[in-house]
C-alpha cells in the first residue's frame, strides 16, 4: 500500500523507514558482503589453505569490483535506472556471500569478491543516493548521518556472527550462515526504499542556483589526492586488522572482537564528527580524524599490548568512515551544482587506493611474515594525506 494524502505515514515514521532502509542497504552490501571477509580471513587461512599472498590478492579483487560499481553510479543519471540498479547489487550481495562456501576455487573466489565489491556501492552510493532524494523530495532535512551508522553496525554484525560461529561451524558453513544472515536484512532493504518520483533528478539541482562559485581545480586536486592517502590508510587496516590481532599471543583466536570493537565505535561516529566539524570547520576536523586514524594504525605494529591494541581498534572505528562522510559532506557542498560529480572523482580516489594497498599489504606480509611492515607504509601514506590537507587549509585562507 503506498503512502498517500488520505492515510499517510507519520511523518518521522516515514522517513525513519526510508533511513532504516538504507541503514540495512550498509549493512547488508558493506557490513556482510564487503567486509565479512576481514573476520574470515583468518579462518580462511587456517582451514581453506588460503596464503597471505591470495589474501590480499582476493581483497584487491573485492576493490576493484567496489571501482567498477563506483563507475556505474556515477555514469548512471536517471534515478529510475539507480533504482534497478540498488535491487540488483542487493541480490548480488546475498548470493555472492553465501557462494563463498560452495567453492575452494582462488580464481572464483576472486570472480565472486568482485561482484560483492560491486554490489558494496548499491548501500554506499546509491541507497545513499536514494535515501538523500527522498528526504529533499519530502522537505526533510537532508543529512546522512543516520544513514550511515549502518556501516558500523554490519561492521559490528560481521565480527559478531564470526565470534557466534567460531567453533562451530567449517569457513565453508559460515559463508552460507553469512548469507543467510544477509536475507533478513534484504528484506527492508527491498521493501522499504521507495522508487523515486518519475520526474526526479533529485531536488539538489534546483538549489545549485545562486550558489556560490566552486574551489579551483586546484582545490579539488588536493581534495582527491587526500583522500586517496585516507583510502590507503583506512584499506590496510579494515582487510587485516583481525588477522594482525588474533596473530598476538595474548589475543589468539579473539581478532573478531577487535572487529566488534571497531564497529561498535564506528556506529554514532558519523553523528559525532559532524558535530566536530561544525565547531572547527571541516578541514581542522579532517585533519584531526586522519591523525587518530594514524595513531589507530601504527598501535598494532608497535604494541602487543591487548590494551593498546583495542584503544588503537576504537580509534579506527571511531575516525575512518567520520572521514568518509565529513569528505563527502565537504564536496558536496563546495561544488553544490554538480556534487555528484565531485564525489565520484573522490570516491574513485578512494577506491584506487583500496586496490593498491592490500595487494602491496600482501606481498610485504609474504616477504617479512608480518603486516607490521604494511601498517607503517599505510600510516605514513596518511602522514602525506595530512599535508595535503593543510596545503587544502591553506588555500582556503
Amino acid at each position: 500500500m503506498s503512502i498517500s494524502s488520505a492515510s499517510p505515514l507519520p511523518s518521522d515514521a516515514a522517513r525513519l523507514r526510508v533511513v532504516m532502509a538504507g541503514v540495512c542497504a550498509l549493512i547488508l552490501t558493506v557490513g556482510l558482503a564487503r567486509f565479512a571477509y576481514t573476520p574470515m580471513l583468518p579462518v580462511m587461512r587456517e582451514q581453506a589453505g588460503l596464503s597471505y599472498l591470495a589474501g590480499g590478492l582476493l581483497a584487491t579483487f573485492n576493490y576493484a569490483g567496489y571501482i567498477a560499481g563506483a563507475l556505474v553510479a556515477a555514469l548512471t543519471r536517471d534515478l529510475g535506472r539507480k533504482f534497478h540498479y540498488y535491487r540488483i547489487g542487493l541480490v548480488a550481495a546475498v548470493l555472492t556471500t553465501a557462494a563463498m562456501g560452495l567453492t575452494q576455487d582462488v580464481t572464483l573466489w576472486a570472480l565472486l569478491r568482485f561482484v560483492s565489491g560491486m554490489s558494496s556501492t548499491a548501500g554506499l552510493l546509491l541507497a545513499s543516493g536514494l535515501v538523500l532524494d527522498w528526504l529533499m523530495r519530502q522537505g526533510h532535512r537532508p543529512q546522512l548521518g543516520l544513514h550511515f551508522t549502518g556501516m558500523g553496525l554490519g561492521i559490528a554484525l560481521s565480527g559478531l556472527a564470526a565470534v557466534a560461529m567460531g567453533g562451530r561451524l567449517r569457513w565453508d558453513g559460515q559463508w552460507l550462515a553469512l548469507g543467510a544472515l544477509g536475507l533478513a536484512f534484504f528484506i527492508p532493504a527491498w521493501g522499504w526504499m521507495p522508487a523515486p518520483a518519475a520526474t526526479g533528478q533529485g531536488a539538489a539541482g534546483a538549489a545549485a542556483a545562486g550558489a556560490a562559485p566552486a574551489p579551483s581545480r586546484r582545490w579539488l586536486g588536493l581534495m582527491v589526492a587526500a583522500y586517496f592517502c585516507a583510502g590507503f590508510g583506512y584499506v590496510v587496516s579494515a582487510t587485516f586488522i583481525v588477522d594482525i590481532v588474533g596473530a598476538m599471543p595474548l589475543l589468539a583466536g579473539q581478532g573478531a572482537l577487535v572487529w566488534i570493537v571497531i564497529g561498535v565505535a564506528a556506529i554514532p561516529s558519523t553523528l559525532v564528527w559532524d558535530r566536530i566539524a561544525v565547531a572547527m570547520g571541516p578541514i581542522p576536523a579532517l585533519l584531526l580524524g586522519y591523525g587518530l586514524q594514524i595513531v589507530s594504525i601504527v598501535l598494532p605494529a608497535v604494541s602487543g599490548d591487548p590494551v593498546w591494541n583495542l584503544a588503537g581498534a576504537l580509534l579506527y572505528g571511531g575516525t575512518v568512515i567520520g572521514v568518509v562522510s565529513l569528505t563527502l559532506t565537504l564536496a558536496g557542498r563546495r561544488f553544490p551544482a554538480n556534487p555528484a560529480k565531485a564525489m565520484a572523482r573522490l570516491t574513485l580516489s578512494y577506491g584506487v587506493a583500496q586496490i593498491i594497498a592490500p595487494a602491496m599489504a600482501g606481498y610485504i606480509a609474504t616477504a617479512s611474515g608480518s603486516y607490521q611492515g604494511a601498517l607503517l607504509v599505510a600510516a605514513a601514506v596518511m602522514g602525506v594525506g595530512m599535508v595535503l590537507l593543510a596545503a587544502l587549509q591553506v588555500l582556503e585562507q
